[in-house]
């Protein structure tokens, strides 16, 4: 079987995960197919210490390792990405590396180091949510989506942050292996449902978010407590105490989401916890969550998971009845 050489660059401050979550499904892959072969390069060799102060051990620097016969090029992001993009040896060295691996890949804000060694020009890229702000005042010759877990423009693949490069690392084995293999390792890994790259960032940890204002906290107070009540744009108001325009405008500053769309994703929540913890039908937890139908409750599904809520029901039912 054709080996693949897999590098994975990191750098002071970089976030673990960012590379031991991609790296473990290779080694995975590897296990059951042969196939990969991992590399760690940094800046310099020996201790690399993370963001979150757990060292790691590069076995390589960038002045050691060739950077030619790479097939897959993983560059992790973390807080330290603000000094290594302006580390000219590190971005000389991804550039180059860049150039001729098959495929080049970032995690997280990873890919602040691939615009910097400008491998990016013109390609549709994500990054953590958090970061879009930064990417496109930066980086205006980039397309920035920071909704998807993950993208891909040709040989590019960037990922969002953390975990989603875990589901970035499983689309590559499946590229590479196929999907019978992706699915082994994820089920190996513990990883219930392989996420397709399309699916929101947006997760429970923004619908649980608390705005700074009482006016607006008292109108998110009210969607937590009866997401299935209705929650137009005057009904919000009218909780908050504000005008439907004013209400629209504080809401986007301090959400980052209109009212209808963080709505949307509490209603989501709550029928994702129903669909894992009981069984009620499909048609009976849209009507409760304020969805109406279960066909609306399917294209919402589609529209933030890509995913149906009987696969998602399948797939994540509670782990009590195992026990």
């Amino acid at each position: 079987m054709k080996q693949r050489r897999i590098v994975f660059v990191v750098f002071e401050g970089f976030q673990p995960l960012d590379l031991f979550g991609p790296h473990e499904v290779f080694q995975h892959a590897d296990k059951l197919t042969g196939g990969y072969t991992c590399q760690v390069t940094a800046p310099l060799p020996g201790p690399v210490r993370s963001g979150s102060g757990v060292p790691v051990h590069a076995s390589y620097g960038v002045a050691d390792l060739d950077p030619t016969g790479i097939d897959t090029l993983v560059v992790a992001g973390g807080d330290g990405i603000d000094q290594a993009r302006h580390d000219p040896t590190l971005t000389r060295w991804i550039a180059t590396a860049g150039a001729t691996a098959r495929r080049v890949t970032s995690v997280c804000s990873g890919v602040f180091l691939l615009a910097a060694a400008g491998l990016l020009h013109g390609r549709r890229v994500t990054t953590h949510w958090a970061r879009e702000a930064q990417l496109v005042r930066e980086h205006p010759e980039l397309v920035v989506d920071c909704d998807p877990i993950f993208l891909r423009d040709g040989r590019v693949w960037t990922s969002a942050g953390v975990t989603a490069g875990m589901d970035l690392a499983l689309a590559l084995v499946e590229d590479d292996l196929g999907r019978e293999v992706a699915h082994a390792v994820a089920q190996e890994m513990v990883l219930f449902l392989r996420r397709p790259g399309s699916q929101s960032q947006f997760s429970v940890a923004l619908w649980s978010a608390q705005p700074a204002s009482d006016p607006l906290r008292a109108a998110v107070t009210a969607i937590h407590a009866d997401p299935g009540a209705r929650h137009g744009i005057n009904d919000l108001a009218s909780h908050a105490g504000l005008s439907p325009r004013h209400l629209q405008r504080r809401f986007t500053a301090e959400l980052g989401v209109p009212p209808a769309t963080y709505v949307e994703g509490v209603r989501i929540e709550a029928a994702k916890r129903a669909l894992a913890e009981s069984a009620h039908p499909v048609e009976t937890i849209a009507r409760r969550y304020g969805f109406g139908t279960a066909e609306t409750l399917r294209r919402a599904f589609h529209r933030q998971l890509g995913v149906a809520p009987s696969d998602y029901r399948d797939r994540f039912r509670s782990t009590k009845e195992h026990l």
